[in-house]
């Protein structure tokens, strides 16, 4: 290519790559300071609020009475000038700089742009996150969009890095989740990881269809041959050779029917998040390459569509995956370790620092820990304080459990070497993690986060796909091999 040419195709790129990156801040709710007028929103501290209201004219303590202000944290009052225009927002908060004091904000508030009257970093980060996460809204197949209230932010691309990643990580986590399957099967998971790659200079791979075979991932062949969109195994590498590796495995069952052990309607209603792992994995990945942690990034996805057809895999079928141990399928709506399987021992043959997978893997850990509290699953037994103190320290709590040896026979069934379902209904989320742990390469860290995927509507997390555990892990990550 001539040489001039290739400056201006790439000064294009550069030129399209920030726009994009602007826009994409722009579809958050959070826009950098112009000339345009903006409403401040002042945080007063729960515990100085009545001091701050003795301050007050008496205007707004009756105003304050009127609604009851001063009581919730989160809670806001709009102070109007003598012109009955909005003058500024009260906003109540904790002293913990946590993001859920800010996020019913955006869709609470009248539409315009707002600042926080706050020189406070911590604070303003805490506001940035609570803003963005809050203004969440899924409209790509509605015609009528969300609110528009922006928060208006100095300095963009630079004082805040981390809070406006967070906030871009989790609203394509919770786009890939909340995209029906028929537009995000794996032929589409993969283009997306084509996508992230080239954005970030990073090398993308795919293994499609029968290739499987030849290439030994038949756990994940078994699983996604019945599916008219192939099954594939999805990698992407970026960073540098002499930084440590960290293997990140997601599970992309983009639908689960169940298999021939179909679900019911009401189980299979939101099956097209069972790809969650995978759009974790996609998140988190983008946080470490555009916050460039010094870490050297292989991303391993198995993508999948459980569907339903002739050559469809039976209960009582046996395979021999990747490993060479022999998995006898209990139930075909475990498939998700099953594909796992595969990619777990791919990724061990790298001989990372450390492997992390995301799976939305098992109702029995909704069963124990709800739907916010992901259970978190360690082979090192030192990572599981150090996981919870990562995610509480980033309000993005995750629970350590066991890896209790004694329930491995409950998965040792009598004619191969594993079963893929426990031979009780106990224990299922750990027996499960039990399972994974036999296809991760010996003296390996690993941890397995068995996330939901999804909120029921809780504060800062509108109902639909959601990331649960994804800031915690970058928190681990970052502490862990950070500068």
């Amino acid at each position: 290519m001539n040489f001039n040419l290739w400056v201006v195709a790439n000064l294009s790129m550069t030129v399209i790559m920030i726009l994009f990156y602007r826009k994409s801040f722009m579809d958050c709710k959070i826009i950098e300071r112009t000339n345009v007028q903006s409403t401040a929103i002042e945080p007063v501290y729960i515990n100085q609020f009545k001091s701050w209201l003795n301050q007050q004219s008496q205007d707004v303590k009756n105003l304050a009475d009127l609604f009851g202000f001063g009581r919730q944290v989160g809670s806001h009052l709009c102070i109007l000038d003598n012109q009955r225009k909005l003058k500024k927002v009260i906003c109540l908060i904790t002293d913990r700089n946590d993001l859920h004091d800010f996020s019913q904000l955006p869709k609470q508030l009248p539409p315009g742009d707002y600042h926080l009257d706050s020189d406070v970093q911590e604070l303003q980060s805490a506001c940035i996150q609570g803003w963005g996460l809050g203004s969440y809204c899924f409209d790509r197949y509605k015609k009528s969009k969300a609110n528009k209230t922006y928060l208006i932010v100095d300095q963009l691309n630079k004082k805040h890095s981390y809070a406006l990643e967070l906030v871009k990580a989790t609203k394509l986590v919770r786009d890939l989740i909340n995209t029906p399957a028929d537009d995000m099967g794996p032929i589409e998971l993969a283009i997306e990881l084509a996508s992230l790659a080239e954005r970030h200079d990073a090398t993308y791979h795919e293994i499609v269809g029968e290739d499987l075979l030849k290439q030994n991932f038949p756990a994940v062949h078994l699983v996604g041959r019945a599916s008219f969109k192939e099954p594939r195994v999805i990698t992407l590498d970026w960073g540098k050779a002499s930084n440590p590796l960290v293997c990140l495995v997601g599970k992309g069952v983009c639908f689960d029917t169940g298999g021939n052990n179909v679900k019911p309607a009401t189980g299979m209603r939101n099956m097209k998040k069972d790809m969650g792992g995978a759009a974790h994995v996609f998140g988190l990945a983008q946080l470490i390459m555009r916050l460039n942690l010094p870490v050297r990034l292989k991303v391993i996805v198995s993508a999948v569509e459980n569907a339903i057809s002739g050559n469809a895999h039976r209960q009582g079928d046996i395979v021999t995956t990747r490993k060479g141990l022999t998995v006898e399928i209990g139930h075909t709506d475990a498939e998700g370790r099953v594909v796992l399987s595969d990619a777990l021992t791919y990724a061990s043959e790298f001989n990372p620092d450390l492997i992390v997978d995301f799976a939305t893997l098992t109702g029995a850990a909704r069963v124990a820990l709800g739907a916010d509290l992901p259970p978190v699953f360690s082979n090192e037994e030192d990572f599981n304080l150090e996981i919870m103190a990562c995610s509480n320290e980033v309000f993005d709590p995750l629970w350590p459990m066991p890896l209790y040896q004694p329930y491995k026979n409950q998965i040792v069934p009598d004619i191969a070497d594993l079963s893929n379902t426990g031979s009780v209904p106990l224990g299922g989320c750990i027996t499960a993690a039990l399972f994974l742990e036999e296809f991760v390469g010996k003296d390996i860290p690993w941890v397995h986060i068995d996330t939901f995927g999804w909120s029921n509507g809780r504060v800062g997390h509108p109902k639909g796909g959601d990331a649960l555990g994804m800031s915690a892990m970058f928190n681990f990550i970052s502490k862990r091999f950070g500068e």
